[in-house]
């Protein structure tokens, strides 16, 4: 399974819903769809079953940058505090 984007407008802000497997590979689209939906972005990660390192700090830039991560996985918050330990 690859990643699935659905974006969910409403009148505050618009919602991109994450589904399946986030790599690499798929970060330039999702910063084209970011660009494209600011500057009232919310990142749904309820779905996501998979990512990599690169994913984990692209998320990192994002909550560092405002945007909001709904139903983020308690792993992949983890492995965000660790790679900011990492770093600090």
């Amino acid at each position: 399974m690859t990643l699935r984007i659905e974006r969910i407008l409403d009148r505050k802000h618009t919602t991109l819903r994450l589904i399946g497997r986030m790599c690499s590979e798929h970060l330039a689209e999702l910063k084209s769809l970011i660009e494209d939906c600011s500057p009232a972005v919310v990142l749904d990660l309820d779905e996501i079953t998979l990512v990599d390192v690169d994913s984990v700090n692209f998320l990192r830039e994002c909550l560092a940058k405002g945007i909001e991560l709904r139903h983020c996985p308690p792993y992949i918050c983890e492995w965000m505090d660790r790679e900011h330990d990492r770093e600090g």
